[in-house]
Order: structure tokens, then C-alpha cells, then sequence
């Protein structure tokens, strides 16, 4: 399946890589929004807050109106200041996770998963593509796209799917299968009627017989 994405999407080269608090808060800001949107909050945060520290002491309301292009802010903005604070907090007011650089991936894992708001998505973000470790985050496209893939039962919730699809192939890949997955879930197996007659996996997938059998009755 990696070889087919790479052959129909070319290189599956992760996101510019970020500070691991830079990856934190615009991981926040992409959750249901585009990636446009969300760049575009994330600017305009960082050219009103040049520290991390400066924003963890802003006023909710005021974080919530920097960041309205990137939708649901008043549902962000507390969300962010929460887990900024939450740093400071356990850092003597210092706001700065470069120590991760040289933590076990389980250690960075837990101590992401411990602050408020963040699950497994998010705390893959952090690992894929701030630290280059080998996670493969599961949002709403990669989670589609796995259970039309059979990779995923019915009864698999979200965080659940994290574990069950990094265990189905090599480390080396699974940032890779991330990025192509994400792709062909936004071009091709889209929600409602997937392009199965496009997929480059068509022939691997146990639900495109279905899709384009149903069509040629």
C-alpha cells in the first residue's frame, strides 16, 4: 500500500517540522478547520505573542479573537492556554519542551497524554512530525480510510485506532502511511461515495468491489 501511495502521490513527506510547543498549538488549531485556516491562526498568534509565556498569560477572549479564522476559538483558545499553563506550571514557569528531543518516545507519549485536552492524535502530531519519531496520528480521514480498508472493526474507537495501525507495518512507514493516507482520504475515498474507480488501492480494499459493483448493475 505504501509503494501504490508514493506511485500515485509521489514523495509522502510529513509537514515542516516544528518546535514540539509550536506542533502542540497548531495541532489545537487544526482540529476541524483546513490547513489554510488553521496557518493562518497560528501567524497571526505568534505576531501577537512572540513568547510562549507572554501568551499563556493572556485573557481567553482575547486569545478566542486572534485566532477566529481557525474556527470553534472560543472552544481553542482555553484549550491552548490550558495546556501552555499546565507546562509552566511543571517547569517553574518556563514554557520549552526541547528535553523531549532526547526522551524514549513512551516518555514523551505519557507526559503529552497528561495535559489537559490532549489525546492520542494530537500527541502523535507532536511525535511524527516535531521529533521524527515513528507514530502514525489517526484523524478523520485516516480513520475513514482504515475501515474501508478492513484495517479498523466497527467497534475500534478513534483512540483505540492508534495502537491497532501502528502495529500492522514497519515503523519506517508509518509517518509515510500517515501522509498518503490523509491524501486519499481528502481526493479520492472521500465520506459518502468514495472514487473507488480512482483508488490506487482498489484492488487491496474489501469495500471497492462493493462500491463499484453496485454500479454496474
Amino acid at each position: 500500500m505504501h509503494r501504490l501511495l508514493v506511485q500515485r502521490f509521489g514523495p509522502l513527506d510529513p509537514p515542516r517540522r516544528l518546535d514540539p510547543v509550536e506542533e502542540l498549538v497548531l495541532t489545537v488549531l487544526s482540529q476541524n478547520t483546513s490547513d489554510v485556516n488553521s496557518g493562518r491562526a497560528f501567524e497571526r498568534l505568534r505576531r501577537r505573542w512572540p513568547t510562549w509565556e507572554a501568551l499563556a498569560a493572556a485573557a481567553p477572549s482575547r486569545l478566542a479573537e486572534v485566532i477566529r479564522s481557525g474556527g470553534l476559538s472560543n472552544v481553542k483558545a482555553p484549550r491552548i492556554l490550558a495546556i501552555l499553563r499546565e507546562i509552566a506550571a511543571r517547569q517553574d514557569g518556563r514554557i520549552d519542551l526541547d528535553w523531549m528531543r532526547a526522551a524514549s518516545t513512551p516518555r514523551v507519549r505519557d507526559y503529552l497524554l497528561s495535559l489537559p485536552g490532549v489525546g492520542p492524535k494530537t500527541a502523535a502530531c507532536v511525535l511524527a512530525f516535531s521529533l521524527g519519531r515513528p507514530a502514525l496520528p489517526v484523524d478523520t480521514h485516516v480513520f475513514r480510510v482504515a475501515r474501508r480498508l478492513g484495517f479498523l472493526g466497527d467497534r475500534v474507537a478513534a483512540a483505540r485506532a492508534h495502537d491497532v495501525l501502528e502495529g500492522l507495518g514497519p515503523a519506517r512507514l508509518r509517518v509515510g502511511m500517515h501522509v498518503g493516507l490523509i491524501r486519499l482520504g481528502r481526493e479520492i475515498c472521500k465520506p459518502g461515495r468514495p472514487r473507488c474507480e480512482a483508488c490506487p488501492l482498489a484492488t487491496l480494499c474489501p469495500t471497492a468491489p462493493s462500491i463499484l459493483g453496485s454500479e454496474s448493475e
